[in-house]
């Protein structure tokens, strides 16, 4: 029987201790969602299990997507004043799941973007994560998306209004901070449909927060995010507002759609707001279990994850001018008459 002879050099390597083998940390359900989710940004597409609410809500199905696509890309290429825009699906998707899919108003609300973009830049341009002002605001926890979404799967956005301070940034930070958070959002396909909770923290807020804004520059802005921003908004939470900012607050929701007054509530307290959030998703400071300052570190890092994505949408360009001629089609009007419009109201 033939036997095996085993060189020196193999005996020492069968007495050699082997490597242990170690298991790849399991990923914890976050961090596995966290994946997914930026896989589906990075294509436009919606998870499996939320592709028959869609062709429910929004009449969504593969082939109606496709041609709402392309005909999105025709009418941007065909604009006599669309001189730049983003065409990919993420970007148009935005706007064809607002509108559930109207092309129409798709195109509508596109057009009314690029406008307010270019009409009110100390607004909606620039929005760079490292510009020190907007970097401070950022840091002081004024605005964080939650990382966690609500019950209903959205996303949720939490302002605390005694974290600004009024006496060293004016109005046109704060509006780049929420322009740049609400930018880092839109291109997520589960917010696209599922929509967005807003929680606003007025506890802190001073008079010179009210001062801010001018009575003028409140109903352009409003106007803007009802008309011209491509968002969900299904439901927006006020808690604990001083009594000398509820005039301000009344007045504010007077301008708002019939629809969006109606997804507006009011709460004295945190306690009372927690009836209506789940604690869990929110903030240490508010019951949840991650201190807020580890939610600011963890959006810092997707701003400046997504930094150049954030300013070269200041690439996009539209000839105001222009825009006034358009006549395209009837269901499109010039949004640069009634912006001016609003302005001498």
């Amino acid at each position: 029987m033939a036997t095996s002879v085993l060189q020196p050099e193999d005996c020492r390597r069968e007495h050699e201790p082997k490597p242990e083998i170690t298991e790849s940390p399991r990923l914890t359900e976050d961090e596995r969602l966290q994946i997914l989710e930026a896989k589906e940004r990075e294509t436009g597409e919606l998870p499996s299990e939320l592709r028959e609410r869609a062709r429910v809500e929004l009449r969504e199905n593969p082939a109606l997507r496709e041609q709402a696509l392309a005909q999105m890309r025709h009418f941007i290429e065909k604009h006599p004043a669309i001189r730049k825009c983003r065409t990919d699906p993420p970007f148009l998707l935005r706007f064809l799941r607002t509108k559930k899919y109207s092309i129409p108003q798709a195109c509508s609300m596109l057009e009314r973007y690029l406008t307010i973009r270019q009409m009110y830049p100390q607004w909606f341009q620039k929005l760079d994560p490292l510009d020190p002002k907007v970097a401070a605001v950022i840091d002081a926890g004024y605005l964080v998306p939650l990382p966690k979404r609500d019950a209903e799967g959205r996303r949720v956005v939490l302002s605390c209004m005694g974290r600004f301070d009024p006496h060293l940034y004016d109005s046109c930070v704060m509006a780049r901070v929420h322009s740049m958070i609400v930018e880092l959002l839109l291109d997520e396909p589960r917010s696209q449909l599922l929509g967005y909770t807003h929680v606003n923290d007025e506890a802190g807020m001073q008079m010179p927060h009210v001062s801010l804004w001018s009575l003028s520059d409140v109903r352009i802005m409003l106007n803007c995010i009802q008309n011209s921003t491509p968002m969900r908004h299904k439901c927006t939470h006020f808690v604990n507002i001083p009594h000398y900012g509820v005039k301000f607050f009344e007045f504010a929701v007077s301008l708002l759609s019939e629809k969006l007054k109606d997804r507006v509530m009011f709460h004295r307290t945190s306690e009372e707001l927690t009836k209506h959030v789940d604690p869990a998703i929110l903030p240490k400071e508010y019951g949840g279990t991650v201190p807020l300052k580890d939610m600011v570190e963890e959006l810092k890092r997707n701003l400046l994850k997504r930094r150049e994505e954030l300013l070269a949408l200041d690439e996009m360009c539209v000839d105001l001018y222009a825009l006034e001629k358009n006549d395209l089609t009837q269901d499109i009007h010039s949004t640069a008459g009634s912006f001016r419009k609003l302005e001498l109201d």
